[in-house]
């Protein structure tokens, strides 16, 4: 198995200086927690932050922590006070946490904030620069490095590179009021694999870079460059045999003892959070006081044991939300608490393993209704431990884990009234239901537990590497390239077909505007001019258009996907006998759906009708064009037409004409013995198809295609043609004239 490097934000141990002296513990966080076990297990490389700040510690110091770490198969990534506070505690938490958890009231747009992650960013990539090996697999987690996986792929073209993101990836509507949006989205697509702990998340993924980034996706599948970029659920699990055996634990025991003594016979309920406003803490208090005012037959009977665990100290919305929290339970001990007991046990600090456990074990009602979570690990720690113990879990359905343990008494978290009533019906239930319950939970996170989850994103991410390898085999390299201007030198009968749009100019949101420049301009006349080849572009435009642009060149024009056709300085023909009379009977049902369909545009040719969906909604687009396509199916089959998919385009034109048809025209006219076509969509693919296997045929973009290779980019198709274009063929360019069609 090949090494895995793990990075994020935190590292499994903690560096703190007391006293002039660096001590070591254990850090505290569901990620760090979570992961550890498969680092101990698989002997990862685990680059983080260790939390110190590095501006305090001496040279030596930090070599000594280097040392110290690098023992564990840690490598530490220092950072200043200021890093800190404006990566960390600013735009980390200021601004991406509140935002993908649905608080835009909490967040923070400060451009000097971002410019602190880029940099952080980029000084964690030296760091996995530094130490990563060419066969190594990164593996990239969570939201304070979402820029890092493009930072990598930057220098690491080959690399494979995994991201699992832990908290929610919030809906389009929430994530674009962030106007670092694109860089974000362009950051995780440096991955090959990005990893999400439910399908919601992943949906408001591919919709956001559908939507902000116009870059299409099959079943969660992202053609982006020149590779293919997954997308996919894993919903992490725990340490499960860690916290079902803590039943013969001495310590767990021991403290078990302890928590009854204090307690007594009461029925106890669990609420274990990080402090953090996103976990519902107000509000699940504000529930356990209603119930209390319901049921005045509980009062002394029950008691919600609350721990908060300390975090963030240092952002003002948290201090805030401390004061509230105090005061809240002081309001409610004081209205229904007596002499001797206290409906809510304040706990504000951090547990130890065997304290937690026992308060698993020993509460008869765990109480976790997140606001809004990416997974919640509590939720099955506290199921994990109850191995032989009957017990309730009432869950948030805005948790990610809530997806998987439906057996919980699954609320919403807003609402109070449904909170009060799930703590009733868990204090009154069944033992035997209990039971039941919690089994068939155990169940599930006994077969996925972290090493599974661990496991199955790894092998999932080399399965995306395989496809990638698989797709780049198929790309042209430098030696196929040159062997292709080898050929082409040569030569002495050449043809060039060529595309226009997404082949020659980028595809533009408005497709008049697409208008060859000077510099495309002078090189198709070098190319035909100079070199002496054969040059068609084969366009679904109208031949207007293409006469307007092209008319002073050389080229053969061949338009509306090869309805047309012009030899240079003569006239168009026809390329077969074309209907046009249909138009009269569909033409208005088009018109009704581009009036139906914002930002669409209905455009006639000669012999067809295209129908224009760029700058539509693509979800509005994807149902207008089902629509259209069940709308016009048996008219279609009547009137003897065909229905060509383009980019964001669909045409309606004779059958069985296309740019194979054309193709084929322009294949025959001589023996040619250089051939080259490149095309970048669908209506490429005709043409493609009918060449035979010698000829030179090129896909723009990476996805799966009839022809021979592919390339990235327009860049690369000019790239290439420049170089043609310097090349005279082996005899004078009057032998290669076109002369009839």
């Amino acid at each position: 198995m090949k090494r895995i490097v793990l990075v994020s934000n935190r590292l499994p141990i903690t560096a703190e200086k007391k006293k002039g002296q660096i001590h070591y513990t254990t850090s505290v966080g569901g990620l760090a927690t979570g992961l550890d076990s498969f680092h101990q297990s698989n002997k990862c490389l685990w680059i983080g932050w260790p939390g110190l700040k590095g501006d305090r510690i001496m040279a030596p110091e930090k070599e000594k922590i280097r040392t110290h770490l690098y023992q564990h198969n840690c490598i530490p990534v220092f950072l200043t006070r200021s890093d800190i506070e404006k990566f960390y505690d600013g735009f980390s938490n200021k601004t991406i946490w509140p935002l993908f958890h649905y608080f835009p009231q909490h967040t923070f747009y400060e451009t000097d904030l971002w410019k602190s992650y880029v940099h952080v960013n980029e000084l964690f990539a030296d760091a996995v620069l530094e130490h990563a090996r060419d066969d190594d697999v990164i593996w990239v987690h969570d939201y304070q490095l979402m820029l890092l996986p493009a930072l990598l792929r930057e220098k690491l073209p080959n690399a494979t590179i995994g991201f699992f993101l832990h908290i929610p990836f919030p809906s389009l509507e929430i994530f674009r009021l962030l106007p670092w949006r694109n860089e974000l989205l362009t950051g995780l697509l440096g991955a090959d694999l990005i990893g999400f702990h439910t399908y919601d998340y992943i949906r408001h993924f591919l919709n956001s870079v559908r939507r902000l980034l116009g870059h299409e996706y099959t079943f969660s599948q992202i053609s982006y460059g020149s590779r293919l970029v997954k997308a996919d659920v894993f919903p992490m699990g725990i340490d499960y045999k860690r916290f079902s055996s803590v039943g013969s634990d001495p310590e767990v025991k021991k403290e078990i003892t302890s928590i009854r003594e204090k307690t007594g016979d009461r029925a106890l309920i669990i609420a274990i959070d990080r402090l953090d406003y996103t976990k519902g803490i107000l509000q699940r208090l504000s529930a356990f006081d209603l119930f209390l005012d319901r049921n005045p037959d509980m009062k002394e009977k029950v008691t919600m044991i609350l721990v908060e665990v300390p975090s963030r100290t240092a952002v003002e919305s948290y201090r805030q939300l401390k004061r509230d929290i105090d005061e809240s339970i002081g309001r409610i001990n004081g209205k229904h608490g007596s002499l001797g007991w206290a409906p809510v046990l304040n706990l504000y600090r951090t547990l130890p393993f065997s304290t937690l456990c026992a308060l698993y074990q020993t509460c008869d009602v765990a109480l976790v209704t997140p606001l809004r979570d990416g997974m919640n690990l509590v939720a099955k720690e506290y199921v994990a431990t109850k191995k032989e113990n009957s017990g309730v879990l009432i869950l948030s359905e805005m948790a990610g884990a809530a997806r998987e343990m439906g057996e919980a008494i699954v609320v919403n978290p807003n609402n109070i009234d449904e909170i009060a009533a799930a703590i009733k019906e868990a204090l009154c239930m069944e033992k035997e239901e209990q039971v039941n319950r919690i089994a068939l939970m155990q169940q599930r996170l006994t077969r996925y537990d972290v090493r599974r989850w661990a496991h199955d994103f790894v092998s999932r991410l080399e399965q995306t590497r395989h496809l990638r390898e698989k797709l780049q085999s198929h790309r042209l390299s430098k030696k196929m390239r040159d062997k292709l201007i080898s050929e082409a030198a040569n030569s002495s009968k050449a043809l060039l077909m060529l595309d226009y749009d997404g082949t020659l100019v980028p595809h533009s949101s408005k497709p008049h505007k697409s208008i060859p420049g000077e510099k495309l301009l002078q090189l198709l006349n070098r190319l035909t001019d100079f070199s002496g080849y054969d040059v068609a572009i084969v366009s679904g435009r109208n031949k207007e258009t293409l006469e307007r642009w092209f008319g002073k060149t050389n080229v053969i024009l061949c338009a509306e996907h090869g309805v047309w056709i012009k030899k240079p300085s003569d006239k168009w023909e026809i390329l077969e006998p074309q209907e046009n009379n249909w138009k009269k009977e569909l033409k208005p049902l088009l018109e009704l759906f581009t009036d139906r369909t914002p930002g669409s545009v209905l455009e006639e040719k000669d012999y067809s009708l295209a129908f224009h969906f760029r700058n539509t909604d693509p979800e509005l687009a994807a149902l207008r064009v089902s629509e259209l396509k069940d709308a016009i199916l048996d008219q279609v089959s009547n009137l003897n037409l065909g229905i060509i998919e383009g980019n964001k385009v669909i045409e309606i034109k004779n059958a069985g004409i296309n740019k194979g048809t054309v193709g084929l025209k322009l294949l025959q006219l001589k023996d040619w013995d250089f051939t080259l076509a490149i095309g970048d969509d669908e209506t490429d693919e005709y043409l493609f198809s009918v060449l035979p296997k010698e000829t030179w045929s090129i896909k723009v973009g990476m996805n799966p295609t009839r022809a021979r290779f592919g390339v990235e980019s327009i860049k690369e198709v000019k790239e290439l043609l420049e170089i043609l274009s310097k090349i005279e063929q082996s005899c004078s360019s009057d032998s290669k004239k076109l002369t009839e069609v």
